[in-house]
Formats: structure tokens, sequence, C-alpha cells
């Protein structure tokens, strides 16, 4: 087993006045060949976006992307029709298989006809590697803020046999899944086993077993899995990747 700590401090960043965007892989114009990706994670992008601002209509392929909001409300739309505000507790997934277009902004009042709001969004994106190339695209979304509340690790996005079934969104990669949790101070929660699981901390600090603390915005890429994650005195919010591949470079 293996632990590589990941301080946010040392996060690739990109700030352009209505983005403030920290990377935890290459991403963009930030490249380092030792650093593309962990696992199937090929992105874990942490956003502040302005209200009134946000990503125009954009392309992807090829890539299950889900998306995790902490605070504020997103505005999804895409080439499918599909039309959405994404908001804490409502977990989202886009499959983008052989091409979408979509743009991201925070601009929720023009949907829901309330006043303008001041108010950033901040969220978290993950990009995985899908099982196969060239599929239909597709979207879904789903509330598990419920389901937060008990303060456990709750699977939130997984394309996993064991999760058939679960109130989790499906994506297509049968390696992977994503775990969230809201952790009050103190609480415990114990990693899934798997060659890759990737730790992520947003909100709060945590104690990781033998490896130690981690604050807001620091990460953990593990080769094995299992440890306790204890959170802090002003408790926590994590995402947790469980992954059972890689990609293969070359």
């Amino acid at each position: 087993m293996t632990v590589d700590i990941r301080r946010a401090n040392d996060r690739f960043k990109t700030n352009i006045g209505w983005l403030d965007s920290k990377h935890s892989f290459s991403f963009g114009h930030h490249h380092d060949p030792r650093n593309t990706h962990f696992g199937l994670l090929l992105v874990n992008n942490d956003d502040i976006v302005t209200p009134g601002s946000g990503f125009d209509t954009h392309p992807h392929r090829d890539m299950e992307i889900v998306t995790w909001v902490l605070r504020g409300a997103l505005v999804h739309q895409d080439s499918e029709g599909h039309s959405g505000i994404i908001y804490p507790g409502l977990a989202q997934r886009m499959s983008a298989g052989r091409g979408i277009l979509h743009s991201e902004k925070n601009d929720s009042w023009r949907l829901s006809g309330g006043a303008e709001h001041a108010d950033p969004v901040h969220f978290v994106q993950m990009w995985v590697l899908p099982d196969e190339s060239g599929k239909a695209p597709g979207y879904e979304q789903l509330e598990i803020d419920n389901d937060l509340l008990a303060g456990g690790l709750v699977p939130v996005a997984s394309g996993r046999p064991e999760h058939t079934g679960a109130a989790a969104i499906r994506i297509g990669q049968e390696h992977a899944a994503l775990y969230a949790a809201r952790m009050a101070p103190g609480a415990t929660v114990t990693l899934p086993e798997a060659p890759f699981v990737h730790l992520f901390v947003p909100i709060g600090s945590v104690t990781l077993e033998q490896s130690g603390d981690l604050a807001t915005g620091d990460a953990a890429r593990i080769t094995s899995g299992g440890q306790r994650v204890t959170a802090g005195p002003e408790g926590a919010e994590i995402l947790v990747w469980e992954m059972h591949a890689t990609v293969r470079m070359g």
C-alpha cells in the first residue's frame, strides 16, 4: 500500500476573474506528464464561478463527467435537450459518449424566474474514462441529500456490479464508483478497498489513518484502501473514488 498526499496549495490554478479553478491533475494549459491521472480519474477540478458567469457551450467526447455542487446552484444545458439546476445534495452525471455540447453557468434565476443573486457557485467536477468509446450520450441526476444525513459513505455514481439497483447514478465504467460523505465532527468512515482510491476533502478537515491530517483542498492517492478517515473539529465533506483499473498510457 502507498499513500500519496497532495496538498491544496500544490494544485494547478486557473484564475480568470469569473472562474477560480484548482486542478488536481494536468488540465488545459497546465501539463505535467507525471500527473495526468490516478486510476481512471483524469480530472478533479475544484471550481468557484461568480454569479451570471460560467462555461459557455463547449464539446466533450468519450468521458463520464460527474458534477458535485458544494455551495450555490449550477445550471446545466446540453445538446441532448437536458436542462436543470444542480445544487448541494443533487448528484449529476453526463456521459459524453460519441459527442455532446453543454454549458454550465451560475445563472439559476434565468430558469427559476427568481431574483438575480450575488452568490458564487462552488462545485467539484470529476472525469473518468468510460468502458467503451462511441456510445450514445446520456444524462442523469439524483437527489441523495437525505442519504448524506446519515454521515457514512454514500454511493453517488457507480458502474460497479455491486451497486446495481442501488440509489446511485449509473456511469459507463464498471471499474469505478464515487462516494460522498458529510461527516459530523469526530465521525469516522472506512475507505473502500480497491487498487486505486482517491480521497478529496473539499470542505473541512480529516485525519487519514496512519497518514496524518488533510485540510480543505487536500487529497490522498491510495493504492489499496481500507483506512479509517476521521473528521476534524468542524466536520468535513469528502469525495472518494474507488477504482479497480487504471488508464493505460501509450
